[in-house]
């Protein structure tokens, strides 16, 4: 059988993955707090019929040898963690970090895992929860009777008690921040874990050791281009469309040896 078949075989397998990581992508386009994946490729072993700087004669060398590729694989989706667009939402428990960092979600196994959706709101006992009624890490209770709600930009938050004139600080907002964002394993729900690849994740407050600031009444949109994802839509179905081209000319060569031999 013709090498070219296998080969253009692991380009297909190659161009599908990216296709699904393109149209995650462009799902996700209006995901508050979505980070966007690339797919990574890597070529397979060489078949080295004749090693680079052999000796072609006693006094001659080879100047590149004869290497015949296998192909290509997928060795990963990297999550892209560029900062999305902000968007003023003017919702009082509407969160957005303005540099590094993540908010700190309470999971129901007691771990904790990680976000950039400030989406949040209050449950039925005023404790501070995200879309899934998860809690905020450390937890936060507003009063049943607050009028207003202000979060600082370093975390502070403080809440205005009906029949009282200065603001109560009821919590402080804790963010977490790890060495390699791209090493955290995405779960759903908006959420990240930690892994051995991105490092132990350390808390700080706001604003300070290099982790952003918050903006309250704002949320951070998917960093997701449109035009950027068309065009890789396109780019990843032409070389999809020529891995099948080949995988027709080796045909139509193996077709051609069968009835004339």
């Amino acid at each position: 059988m013709l090498a070219s078949l296998w080969i253009s075989k692991t380009g297909l397998s190659a161009q599908d993955k990216a296709l699904s990581t393109i149209s995650n992508n462009l799902a996700n386009v209006s995901t508050t707090g979505f980070k966007r994946d690339r797919a990574v490729f890597q070529d397979l072993l060489y078949q080295v019929d004749k090693q680079p700087g052999a000796q072609s004669s006693q006094s001659d060398q080879l100047p590149s040898g004869l290497q015949l590729g296998t192909g290509v694989r997928t060795v990963a989706t990297q999550k892209v963690h560029t900062k999305g667009n902000l968007q003023v939402t003017e919702q009082p428990l509407d969160m957005a970090i303005n540099g590094r960092g993540f908010f700190q979600i309470l999971t129901p196994d007691g771990t904790v895992a990680y976000t950039r959706d400030g989406q949040f709101q209050t449950d039925s006992d005023g404790q501070i929860v995200n879309s899934l009624g998860l809690p905020l890490e450390p937890a936060i209770t507003v009063p049943s009777n607050t009028t207003q709600i202000t979060i600082g930009s370093d975390g502070v938050v403080s809440a205005t008690i009906a029949g009282q004139v200065s603001p109560t600080q009821i919590g402080n907002i804790q963010l977490a921040d790890v060495i390699n964002p791209a090493g955290l394993e995405a779960i759903g729900g908006n959420l990240f874990r930690e892994t051995q690849a991105s490092g132990t994740p350390t808390t700080g407050t706001a604003g300070l050791d290099g982790i952003g600031t918050l903006e309250q009444g704002v949320l951070e949109n998917s960093n997701v281009s449109v035009v950027e994802e068309l065009v890789n839509l396109i780019t990843t179905q032409r070389a999809y469309e020529m891995n099948t081209k080949v995988i027709s000319a080796s045909d139509q060569m193996l077709q051609f040896v069968g009835q004339t031999l």
